[in-house]
């Protein structure tokens, strides 16, 4: 079995709202693949290709910050240059920086414009 991130969703109440968020948080312009009045989608790309996407459906998908799995983006080369625009952006810092291991790296865990805990990892 290839172990690998094939595609991941993070749940909006407010999709404007998170696509600011996630727009300033990472330095880009989001592409809305999908725009409709019962569903919406915006493409959190890498330079490679897309990996996943905030989505909106009023009956599928509600935001969680206290259970559930944990999604790690690329903080690479230093996670702390993301971490600083969290809070500015709309988010909040649940872990600050903090060393998993020598080998493994650091780790930081926020939350989202829209209240979905998620973490970044880098190598320094």
């Amino acid at each position: 079995m290839k172990l690998a991130l094939n595609w991941f969703e993070i749940p909006t109440e407010n999709f404007e709202r998170a696509k600011g968020f996630y727009e300033n948080l990472f330095n880009f312009k989001m592409q809305v693949l999908i725009n409709e009045a019962s569903f919406k989608m915006g493409l959190l790309s890498s330079e490679k290709s897309a990996a996943g996407a905030i989505v909106w459906h009023p009956d599928f998908y509600k935001p969680s910050s206290a259970e559930g799995v944990l999604i790690y983006f690329d903080g690479n080369p230093d996670l702390i240059e993301v971490l600083n625009r969290v809070e500015s952006a709309g988010g909040k810092i649940l872990i600050r920086k903090r060393q998993i291991s020598e080998d493994f790296g650091y780790m930081a865990v926020f939350t989202d414009s829209e209240g979905n805990r998620l973490a970044l990892h880098s190598k320094t």
